[in-house]
This record gives structure tokens, C-alpha cells and sequence, in this order.
């Protein structure tokens, strides 16, 4: 089934953890979740609302909140596009010594489901732009 424009990804079984069920630029379909506010996945985690809504936005402290999942790789969504962030937040992670792989939301969110599959210990954070009619946080 193709979501409004967008593509779906994955028929999600029941115990394959959080995948990414479709992606647009304004929303991103976890399980029943309709979210559309910047989000942190893993595959037996949910963070909602992280703050930032916009790679210039991002600062270091945000990441905290994913490296306390402990993931051996973090994929940051960055958006509509791939933009990298401030070196100081690259070196955030790098301290870490978690991985980190910076691509646009979409790839992000595709690139999640591969490695979820795989069980690999993966958390996506991931940026979603909203528009002004498309603010409204997550449809639980």
C-alpha cells in the first residue's frame, strides 16, 4: 500500500521491534504512532519530541539522550537533505565511541530498518521538518 506520496517501507510483524512503516518529509509512521516531531527509535524504544527541529538546531547535549540507549551506531536524520552537523557534535559521539552515520531522514529511516532486521544494536534519531500546518507533535 503506498502512503499519500510517500512509500511504505516494511510490513511490520508484531515482534520485529519499532520499524519504520513509511517516511515523508513532514511524518514518519512507527507502529501505530503517527509522528511528526524529531523522534529517537531503537527497536524496543521510543523517544518522542526531541528537541530539535533543525540540523542548526542540534547541539550536543540532544544527543544525550540517544547515547543513554547505548547503541553501538547512531544514524542521524538530518532532514529533507543531508546536512552535517557542528564538528562539536560530531565529537560528542566520537567521544562516546559510538558510530555515527549522518544521511537525510528518509535513508535514515531505511537504513534503520536494514540493520534493526539484522539485530544490530542501532538507535535513529532523526529530525523531522514540519511545516506550519504540519506541527501537532505524535498521533498515538
Amino acid at each position: 500500500m503506498l502512503y499519500r506520496n510517500g512509500m511504505r517501507f516494511t510490513l511490520q510483524a508484531p515482534s520485529s521491534g519499532n520499524l519504520v512503516q513509511a517516511c515523508t518529509a513532514e511524518e514518519i509512521i512507527v507502529r501505530d504512532h503517527v509522528i511528526r516531531a524529531s523522534v529517537i527509535l531503537t527497536a524496543g524504544e521510543i523517544v518522542f519530541d526531541w528537541p530539535p527541529t533543525s540540523i542548526e538546531d542540534l547541539i550536543p547535549h540532544h544527543l544525550q539522550a540517544v547515547l543513554q540507549l547505548k547503541p553501538d551506531v547512531i544514524l542521524l536524520g538530518t532532514g529533507k537533505r543531508q546536512v552535517f552537523p557542528d564538528a562539536e557534535v560530531l565529537a560528542a559521539v566520537r567521544n562516546a565511541g559510538v558510530g555515527l552515520e549522518v544521511m537525510d531522514t528518509r535513508a535514515a529511516c531505511r537504513t534503520y530498518n536494514v540493520l534493526v532486521q539484522e539485530g544490530r544494536s542501532v538507535a535513529a534519531a532523526l529530525i523531522v521538518e514540519c511545516t506550519a500546518e504540519g506541527l501537532g507533535g505524535v498521533g498515538r
